[in-house]
């Protein structure tokens, strides 16, 4: 059975013949670094993943966290996986060197992080949150809160979560009634529950810092109430340690489909102890802060996506060169020999189709990565300005496309292995299970849909579109060769129609009609990640025809080769399916709008 994680020669070529990530070098923040380096921090990851993390996965899935007599009790390989992540400088990661970090890029710390979620994602959760709530407090918390939690964060003694979500209101955050009182010692009582709470309670770390959403005694109704604050499990003293035991308690362990690993906890908040909690920022300000962390997660939710179903592709890609079964169908002799299922086409449909979700995935995140690299490194203030609007306007479909296609990807590696891939025996149904997860948490792919069509294509009077439109010009003029030139003008031509329906829809927008226009808002979604996506595949495409022919051994001509084909196969198989999504836009189909309850 395989133990690649991702293919280290595919990662190279995304990372360095595609987003030329070796000339993030000449930037000041990463001038100690080289491709050395980078390789060097990634072969470490690679190999701590297959090492730590993928050696449990399949126990963890197994034999769940458990509940017992008030506390959890977990497989001890998660704490030695975590604690060597630690260890590693991993969680420090991307952070500034007197914070202990490595001040690695972005796209180079993703790619690392992409392995451990594709060799246990239940046990690479605990690291990644702690690393996202660390970074909301390093950017919005006060000198006192940074030095307090900080460091413990950073070195893997404390984890972190984000608490959000409430069991009546689920996505709407709007409706969420845990409470924050201030005190007159400067800090808050917090009251209420909180659910789905991802690593809300586990044996790891010595302490949980948990970011909580709350409304303070007063606040606005809405959104425009929630202030968000720092709730430890513990208190702590003026160093970050920990003291007595805060109102934090933990109402139990939700069961799930997949991710077993990460516990998934209803927690409750001031309900057998008081629970203090520190204001974060300023006061009604909480959900533009978590945005933060929200865009993060969801970058991360996308990549999570990417790689789980990068996995199965490998699982399966193995299993159908190894696996002897038929014949050709033009072979008549039943008693020839038996061939490889790869020998077989529909095999091969569904082995195209994968590499083309994952890789396709693959190169939509760390563009992402890529860009928040840009974002807070690039030189050229403008240029940064321009790759955050960029980077805001494709978060949903970062989140969103491989949150789709990688479970679609983990289901037909399950279909190559045919009845062996539904058994436990076989890894590849956990992968399913893993992954499909991702189109859920962070914002479920229909609100990414509506936060797209509704809210982020006319940010700025659409400059961000715009700013992608001069990007994919870029690409599209690149295209050289002839088969790049065919691809290049399929995609010109349905990002023309894509354009007009969008028009068509912002005047609907405008003229009130918001319900019947956002109705079909997952068309949209479509539509628009199946263009992103066939663009990351131009890109690609463009770089391995200049390469091929330069190319001087027989791996790297069938690399090259290979990734021309599962191009062609997104243009030819793929892109075409959104002329459905033009039609049902275009007409403003009012089917599921006007669906009655009653009806069904």
């Amino acid at each position: 059975m395989t133990d690649t994680l991702i293919d280290r020669r595919d990662l190279a070529f995304q990372l360095y013949e595609v987003l030329d990530t070796e000339n993030l070098t000449t930037r000041e923040r990463f001038r100690e670094h080289n491709r050395d380096t980078f390789n060097a921090v990634i072969e470490t990851a690679d190999k701590m993943a297959r090492v730590k993390f993928a050696t449990h996965n399949s126990a963890a899935d197994k034999d769940e966290p458990r509940f017992v007599n008030g506390q959890v009790e977990m497989l001890p390989q998660v704490k030695e996986a975590f604690d060597a992540y630690a260890e590693a400088g991993f969680i420090a990661g991307r952070y500034d060197y007197d914070l202990g970090g490595m001040q690695l890029p972005e796209s180079v710390m993703a790619a690392c992080n992409g392995f451990f979620t594709a060799a246990n994602p239940g046990t690479a959760g605990y690291p990644f949150l702690t690393t996202a709530a660390a970074n909301l407090i390093r950017v919005f918390g006060n000198e006192q809160q940074q030095t307090t939690f900080l460091p413990h964060m950073l070195s893997g003694r404390c984890s972190g979560t984000m608490a959000l979500t409430e069991p009546h209101a689920g996505s709407s955050l709007a409706d969420i009634r845990t409470s924050a009182t201030l005190t007159d010692e400067g800090h808050y009582l917090i009251k209420g529950a909180k659910i789905y709470i991802s690593g809300g309670e586990q044996s790891i770390t010595d302490n949980i810092v948990h970011m909580v959403l709350a409304k303070i005694k007063g606040a606005p109704a809405g959104v425009k109430g929630i202030s968000l604050f720092i709730v430890p499990k513990f208190r702590v003293d003026q160093e970050g340690n920990p003291t007595e035991r805060n109102g934090v308690s933990l109402a139990g362990l939700i069961h799930k489909l997949g991710y077993r690993g990460t516990t998934s906890t209803a927690l409750s908040f001031g309900d057998d102890a008081p629970c203090h909690g520190y204001l974060v920022g300023e006061p009604h300000q909480g959900l533009k802060y978590m945005f933060q962390m929200m865009n993060e997660a969801r970058v991360g939710v996308g990549f999570g996506a990417a790689v789980i179903g990068y996995r199965g592709y490998m699982h399966s890609l193995e299993y159908a060169r190894d696996r002897l079964q038929g014949r050709r169908a033009s072979e008549k002799n039943p008693e020839s020999p038996q061939v490889p299922i790869i020998d077989h086409a529909d095999v091969r449909r569904m082995l195209l189709a994968q590499k083309a979700y994952s890789e396709g995935g693959l190169a939509l995140c760390l563009f992402g990565a890529r860009l928040m690299d840009d974002q807070h490194t690039h030189p050229d203030e403008q240029k940064r300005l321009e790759a955050g609007k960029l980077l805001d306007l494709l978060t949903p479909v970062i989140k969103a496309w491989p949150s789709e296609y990688g479970p679609k990807a983990n289901d037909l590696a399950i279909q190559v292995y045919g009845g062996a891939g539904y058994t436990r025996e076989y890894p590849v149904e956990q992968c399913w299970r893993d992954n499909r997860l991702n189109p859920i948490h962070e914002g479920t792919n229909g609100i990414q849909a509506l936060d797209l069509l509704g809210r982020k294509i006319w940010q700025d009077q659409s400059h961000g579109l715009q700013l992608l439109m001069q990007e994919m010009q870029v690409d599209l003029e690149a295209a050289t060769t002839d088969r790049c030139q065919q691809w290049a003008l399929s995609l010109s031509e349905t990002l023309q129609q894509a354009v007009k329906v969008t028009q068509s829809l912002g005047k609907s927008l405008m003229g009130g009609e918001v319900d019947k226009t956002l109705a079909n808002a997952s068309c949209y979604l479509h539509l628009f990640g199946h263009i992103i996506v066939a663009w990351m595949w131009l890109r690609q495409a463009n770089a391995a025809a200049h390469a091929l022919g330069s190319a001087n051994s027989d791996d790297e001509r069938n690399f090259y080769q290979g990734k021309l084909q599962a191009a062609q196969y997104f243009f030819h198989w793929e892109l075409p399916t959104v002329a459905q999504d033009l039609v049902l836009l275009r007409n403003q189909d009012d089917t599921c709008l006007n669906m009655k309850a009653e009806w069904f």
